[in-house]
């Protein structure tokens, strides 16, 4: 019932026994434990677990196996809701034999706890960023929790899923996250803590492409049903989102209250994480935003060495060195990151990094390498729609100085601008007659053709009705002179209105 969704029926039935019962029982005591951690009484559940293991030469021999795997199941759980993932990754193969057993419940049982296993496992290494192998376990324990007709399992995969799967694919994430939504939805558990981490990503995706309003309604339905018990993990994406979701509107008082909530949420982690890094430079950058330099400056100074070079560490001192009037020192602290010796999560950072180097270098008078600069920031934002960064910089300035004819992203420009307070009229204008009259809103559908997504799939990126971009494409071929898709995007490419870089597949629509 458990694996089913059914955790208010178990609860029902463990308040029917009388008081104590459960207690002397080691099974009930499990599932005690297993109620336990889906409350968030980690502790609790902890004590019900040793109760259980110091007890099991109580119960029959032939059910001893079940339990302690089951036990074991618990125990990963358990180490996953504390944040110790090192730890769930290192006991995982516990799991991965089979329960010997010659009856139908001792099958059942083992490809239960499989799956469980695989999302256990494929939720740790997503924090632990061996997201290669994450995507390959979560992705089993999804196709195995569907084989054995677990749907709740299956949400809690696709769930985790989208997550795992941002860093390498917006798209992808998006479609694991609105797959574990929809069948969530299907089965009343839209509003439960199993959904979390899908609402919650895809808040966060929408937080980076700059959909602020649509980001927060997600983030709100995340926090709601969160409410009933989520484990430390997703309490504290939840914190790092809604900082970030702040920070885009300009909130920073705000911005800085969430994430510290988040470092609160942190300290109570079992070591670091793939989060650990991002918690981090979003204060230290908000603080030097705010004008609490000293406070940022303490910040990193109490890093490790190891820490202070990441490259989320590395943006964020840069971000100091510009508060403090230091240009040529940020760009020292940029140098690492631009040149490759230094890693970053996720391309957005990289977007930062660009960014930050094209005012460190406009202030010091090189209009050249800031405009070279910018250009490489729209080619690394232009695949996912990146314009987070843009409007955190506030990059309006650098980008109306980029030469019109030098860009070769000039749809994604036209969105940035729109989300920094829309372009100043010139800009319009030189936008229009470089795009041969297409249209801001046009030009929005033209960005998405290069890539593999169908016409009904670009109208809900869009937020917009199929009958919409059908009309947008029609005029995009006919403004451009093309017979179709391919063409169409090859003349685009042409005219410099969207990168011939990073390119997906096309699809015939």
């Amino acid at each position: 019932m458990t694996l089913d969704g059914r955790a208010e029926t178990v609860r029902a039935l463990l308040r029917a026994f009388p008081l104590g019962f459960c207690s002397a029982h080691v099974e009930l005591a499990v599932v005690h434990a297993a109620d336990d951690i889906g409350k968030g009484r980690l502790d609790d559940a902890t004590a019900r677990l040793a109760l259980a293991r110091s007890h099991l030469g109580a119960i029959p021999a032939l059910r001893q196996p079940r339990l302690r795997i089951t036990i074991a199941s618990l125990d990963l759980l358990l180490a996953r809701q504390r944040g110790n993932f090192a730890h769930v990754i290192e006991q995982v193969n516990l799991l991965a034999t089979p329960i010997v057993g010659r009856s139908n419940a001792d099958l059942t049982l083992s490809r239960d706890l499989r799956a469980h296993a695989l999302l256990n496992l494929g939720t740790a290494e997503a924090w632990s960023l061996r997201l290669h192998d994450s995507e390959r376990h979560l992705d089993e324990g999804a196709a195995l929790a569907r084989d054995i007709d677990r749907p709740y399992l299956e949400v809690a995969c696709l769930a985790q899923l989208g997550f795992a799967t941002k860093v390498n694919s917006f798209t992808l994430a998006r479609r694991h996250c609105e797959q574990a939504i929809a069948l969530a939805g299907r089965h009343g558990w839209d509003a439960e803590p199993v959904v979390v981490p899908a609402l919650a990503t895809l808040a966060g995706l929408l937080i980076w492409t700059g959909e602020f309003d649509d980001a927060q309604q997600w983030l709100r339905r995340a926090e709601h049903a969160a409410a009933a018990g989520v484990d430390p993990a997703i309490r504290l994406l939840l914190h790092l989102k809604a900082g970030m979701l702040h920070a885009g509107r300009g909130r920073h008082c705000q911005a800085l209250a969430e994430f510290d909530a988040a470092k609160g949420v942190q300290a109570i982690m079992a070591g670091e994480h793939a989060i650990t890094p991002l918690v981090t430079s979003w204060t230290m950058a908000t603080q030097a935003r705010l004008g609490r330099v000293e406070e940022a400056r303490a910040l990193l100074a109490s890093l490790t060495e190891t820490q202070a070079a990441r490259g989320e560490i590395r943006n964020a001192a840069a971000v100091i060195r510009l508060a403090e009037g230091d240009p040529s020192g940020a760009r020292r602290e940029l140098r690492p990151l631009l040149d490759g010796t230094s890693a970053l999560i996720h391309d957005a950072a990289l977007v930062e990094t660009h960014l930050l180097d094209a005012v460190a270098a406009r202030k010091l008078g090189d209009a050249r390498a800031a405009n070279a600069a910018v250009e490489r920031a729209l080619g690394v934002a232009e695949p996912d729609r990146l314009i987070l960064p843009f409007v955190i910089i506030g990059a309006r300035e650098s980008l109306e100085t980029v030469p019109r004819s030098e860009t070769a992203h000039a749809a994604l420009l036209a969105d940035i601008l729109d989300a920094l307070g829309g372009p100043c009229p010139t800009t319009t204008d030189d936008l229009a007659s470089q795009a041969g009259g297409l249209s801001r809103s046009e030009l929005r559908v033209l960005r998405y053709l290069p890539t593999n997504l169908t016409r009904p799939e670009i109208a809900g990126q869009l937020s917009v009705s199929l009958n919409t971009v059908n009309t947008h494409v029609r005029n995009i071929y006919a403004k451009l002179g093309a017979r179709d898709r391919t063409s169409a995007v090859a003349r685009a490419r042409e005219l410099r209105l969207v990168s011939a870089g990073r390119d997906n597949q096309l699809a015939v629509t």
